[in-house]
């Protein structure tokens, strides 16, 4: 067996220890003692100090002294108060009431719920204007993504965004509740016949850009069929709105069976989704390729 002296940590003498105990109190940073009553009294002895605040003399346990010791928690909150000053509240006038409140982590401009509501809800009345107003500058029934936020309104208040639209005096431009089988048609400028109004903004765009396309174009060996068929620099492209996606599991379904037979065919497919069109249409990014 392997033995080495060593020191004892509080009365300094010297004593035999197996030099695998050794080598682990050195690789921990343990201290080592001769008996467990040096040990003990090593580790309940007092050590005296200075507070930091007050200049007190006090006296702690060597496991208690630390960077900065103060004889007393209160001592410790002056200086920590002095080093780290804690912010004043800041105050807003809320809108809707004009009291005085305690500005939050957001950026609300109430003191309450109640107060919002009565100031930035909407009546019926005013929503309807909204949507006839709307309307008004885009010529035809406008589509719920157009909006901006109001669809939820109406909906709270109309029960429907549908019931809204024809509370306005307008035709619904497809039902919510069968959007996988009623349909709406719209007619473009080019005098197509599109199945939404969301199709109807896609084949303008391809009119005004002069660019020639065809409606409803069968994929090769099914009844699917395309929303436009393009000839484009002496290549078929595949144009089509995927306005349910991830909305419904069958329609999910038949994009992908449709990609399948485009890769299959060499068909090149380009599909626009809602968020291509909503609440800003983006079709000079999506349908790039035409423009070159």
């Amino acid at each position: 067996m392997n033995l080495v002296k060593v020191k004892c940590a509080f009365c300094g003498k010297e004593f035999l220890r197996r030099k695998g105990q050794f080598d682990e109190a050195k690789k921990f940073g343990w201290k080592q003692y001769c008996s467990r009553k040096c040990e003990y009294q090593y580790k309940t002895k007092r050590k005296k100090l200075i507070c930091e605040n007050c200049s007190k003399q006090f006296e702690r346990t060597p496991h208690e002294v630390s960077l900065h010791n103060y004889c007393s928690r209160s001592c410790a909150v002056i200086i920590n108060n002095r080093k780290n000053p804690k912010r004043k509240a800041q105050f807003k006038i809320c809108l809707g009431c004009g009291k005085r409140f305690r500005k939050s982590l957001g950026n609300s401009k109430y003191c309450s719920a109640k107060c919002r509501r009565k100031t930035e809800y909407y009546t019926q009345k005013e929503v309807l204007n909204i949507l006839k107003n709307i309307a008004q500058k885009l010529k035809r029934t406008p589509a719920r993504r157009e909006v901006n936020g109001i669809d939820k309104v109406a909906r709270r208040l109309f029960g429907s965004w549908n019931n809204a639209v024809l509370a306005a005096g307008f035709m619904p431009n497809r039902s919510h509740d069968n959007r996988m089988y009623k349909r709406t048609n719209a007619k473009a400028l080019d005098g197509h016949l599109c199945d939404s109004i969301s199709e109807l903004l896609i084949d303008n765009w391809l009119t005004k850009n002069k660019i020639e396309h065809e409606r409803n174009i069968s994929y090769p060996g099914t009844n699917h069929k395309a929303d436009w068929g393009i000839n484009f620099k002496g290549k078929t492209i595949f144009v089509e709105y995927f306005g349910l996606a991830k909305d419904s599991p069958r329609y999910d379904k038949s994009i992908k069976k449709k990609k399948g037979i485009c890769r299959k065919y060499k068909i090149k497919l380009v599909g626009v989704y809602p968020w291509d069109l909503y609440p800003k249409i983006n079709l000079d990014t999506k349908l790039k390729i035409f423009l070159s």
